[in-house]
């Protein structure tokens, strides 16, 4: 058997997962060279889920020939009890958060199946899937002066730069209303920032990336194309930089972070106190 053999991971939740996986991942983050294989169980919200799911887990152990490591964040004893004879290392999310919590409040949870009780109908909720909607119609530069007031942030940098995808992240997590607008060579003949985003500065966060990964991410998109090209995502980033300093534009390099590293250094730049749903 190899020093780090081939191990299962398996994240059951008798809601969607989302929440185990997270924390999870979180966890196994500090073990970078453990050889996991992950596997997402959601919905065990019943007896028969829960032994099919143990059921998965021996598989998991017979082939692997260790045991699978299991987070879990049931909240209904019943369905949990189908699990526990799976030779498996089980991690109880919920349980090592919610005793203690119970204890310091003095009062009991719900034991609400999901991850919040009425997340469909609460306020949180409704302002996270309008945030969505605004970011999906304000999508490079796709935005009248107008629209633009209503942003909580404006994300500008070059085309391919991580605009996109860090307004969405930031409608989905914090129901942050995110539009983002790209700069041009025009902006960069002028050496200036189109006239509607002047009006709102104070809302203005840059983005830049390595001309190399620019080049890179752009030859996927359109393979030996002048768009593409090095020597002209050189320029346009250093054009893109001069900018953004030239008008005191807050930027962050994108290149080696993650979409959660940009998010929350633009929620604090622009001090958005938005809580994660």
């Amino acid at each position: 058997m190899s020093e780090n053999p081939s191990r299962t991971v398996f994240f059951i939740s008798d809601g969607t997962g989302i929440t185990a996986e997270t924390l999870g991942h979180s966890l196994l983050a500090q073990f970078p060279k453990s050889g996991l294989r992950q596997v997402r169980i959601p919905f065990v919200d019943d007896l028969d889920k829960a032994l099919d799911a143990a059921r998965l887990i021996r598989e998991a152990r017979a082939i692997d020939g260790v045991r699978p490591i299991v987070f879990s964040t049931l909240v209904n004893p019943h369905p949990e009890s189908g699990l526990r004879d799976a030779d498996a290392l089980f991690v109880d999310l919920f349980e090592q958060f919610i005793v203690p919590l119970e204890a310091e409040l003095g009062q009991r949870s719900t034991h609400t199946v999901g991850r919040f009780h009425g997340i469909a109908e609460s306020q949180d909720y409704k302002a996270r899937i309008e945030a969505i909607n605004f970011a999906m119609s304000h999508d490079d530069g796709v935005s009248s002066d107008g629209e633009l007031a209503d942003a909580d942030v404006i994300l500008i940098g070059v085309s391919r730069s991580g605009k996109t995808p860090t307004s969405l992240y930031l409608a989905m997590q914090f129901g942050v209303k995110a539009a983002n607008y790209p700069l041009i060579p025009e902006d960069f003949e002028r050496n200036k920032l189109p006239g509607e985003l002047h009006r709102h500065r104070g809302k203005l966060f840059g983005l830049t990336i390595s001309p190399e990964r620019l080049a890179q991410i752009r030859q996927e998109r359109r393979p030996n194309s002048r768009y593409a090209a090095i020597d002209n995502c050189r320029f346009e980033i250093e054009a893109a930089q001069k900018l953004m300093r030239r008008e005191n534009i807050q930027w962050l390099d994108s290149t080696t972070k993650s979409i959660e590293e940009i998010s929350a250094t633009i929620l604090q730049a622009v001090r958005l106190n938005r809580p994660a749903y």
